[in-house]
């Protein structure tokens, strides 16, 4: 390592990291991103690629506002576009059972400004064809998008680097400690670092650098089972969700067609991979034929997953720790972090340089996990492993 010191240390090269890093650099600030292994490698850089602002938690939506903002003039903040595309995202209930979250979804996002459209079953089919199978009603934020996340984080970090940024791949934080300047961090290879402000956005492996400074969170490790068609005719410009969570897919300009659907599947953070049982392949593409039967004998070429970091009331944790001065937190996106990202990077820059944010973060803070949070309902519903693990 042949910078040993830096105004602010992250820890983690994926979304959060280097999108802090890059606004940080861009105010001048001396940055040093280190990871594990590399930049984007995990959760961030093998998500399904969803810009999803419909369907949010109430409290996220200052900042996933903010953040879509940002993800709307990506071209002009980095120097390229990594396939972002305003396709809109459109949600589907199957049953009567799921028009009351439905439509509660659609109230929370219009209470924020979002434009969504109300559609009937019989709306659905005549706009869009090729849905198929049991359409009870939808809603359609045309303002939604997706990105391919393969590019991103390595896009945003080249771009921080122009800026001053250093990067260290490779490079694990076996320990860090705060001390009278700063925070001084130790890495496998033997090397120190030492920097006045410390941002721990070490996705699922984040509590090992929480745990240094006395914090943690209920936080476990899953990730979503992934899989992606061979290229068929482009049909499909939404990205399309069943309320029930049993599909997700898109469809992307060359024709293939990424799924996903849930139950998530726990994953190993030792072993650094999340299995993909093949009935699970197989139950995403029976409810895919179903939901849009033109894709009824689709192949499958590839299927995969990546490792996410999930609290147990399904929000994140940012803002600033509650031990140590100096010391931020990013980390626990629970699958919807890719389109916090910016928006992330922005508001930690804030409170990094100027010592707040207008954006209101309150309902994300550490502190909540002192004496335990209530486990989210949509624990039992979208996940094979209960949520206790880490606790």
């Amino acid at each position: 390592m042949s910078v040993r010191t830096a105004d602010v240390a992250i820890v983690g090269g994926g979304l959060m990291g280097v999108w802090t890093a890059y606004f940080l650099a861009r105010r001048g600030a001396r940055v040093a991103v280190l990871d594990k292994g590399l930049v984007g490698a995990q959760a961030s850089g093998v998500n399904f690629g969803n810009l999803r602002l419909q369907g949010r938690h109430p409290g996220q939506y200052p900042l996933a506002l903010r953040s879509h903002a940002l993800w709307e003039t990506i071209d002009t903040l980095i120097g390229e576009r990594c396939e972002f595309a305003a396709t809109g995202h459109l949600y589907i209930a199957a049953d009567a059972g799921d028009d009351e979250k439905l439509v509660q979804y659609a109230k929370d996002a219009e209470a924020h400004g979002l434009s969504i459209e109300r559609l009937s079953g019989d709306e659905l089919r005549r706009r869009w064809p090729w849905l198929g199978g049991e359409l009870h009603s939808g809603t359609f934020s045309a303002r939604d998008a997706t990105a391919n996340p393969r590019l991103v984080s390595p896009a945003v970090i080249r771009t921080a680097q122009r800026l001053g940024a250093a990067r260290y791949q490779n490079t694990r934080v076996v320990n860090a400690r705060a001390e009278k300047d700063g925070f001084v961090l130790e890495t496998g290879t033997g090397d120190r670092l030492s920097c006045a402000k410390l941002v721990n956005a070490a996705g699922a492996w984040a509590l090992e650098i929480a745990a240094c400074f006395g914090e943690s969170a209920q936080m476990f490790a899953a990730g979503p089972p992934q899989f992606v068609t061979e290229p068929l005719p482009y049909a499909i410009r939404p990205s399309v969700q069943a309320m029930s969570g049993s599909v997700i897919f898109r469809q992307v300009p060359r024709g293939n067609v990424i799924v996903a659907g849930y139950p998530r599947t726990a994953a190993d953070p030792l072993l650094n991979r999340t299995p993909v049982p093949a009935r699970k392949v197989l139950t995403a593409m029976a409810h895919l034929s179903r939901m849009a039967p033109m894709l009824r004998g689709a192949r499958v070429i590839r299927a995969w997953s990546g490792i996410e970091g999930y609290c147990a009331d399904m929000l994140p944790v940012i803002g600033t720790s509650e031990t140590t001065p100096g010391l931020f937190h990013a980390f626990g996106f629970c699958g919807h972090g890719f389109q916090l990202g910016p928006g992330v990077g922005a508001v930690l820059s804030e409170m990094i340089l100027d010592g707040a944010t207008p954006t209101p973060l309150a309902p994300f803070s550490i502190g909540r996990f002192r004496h335990g949070v209530p486990v989210s309902e949509k624990i039992a519903r979208e996940f094979d492993a209960p949520a206790d693990r880490g606790a």
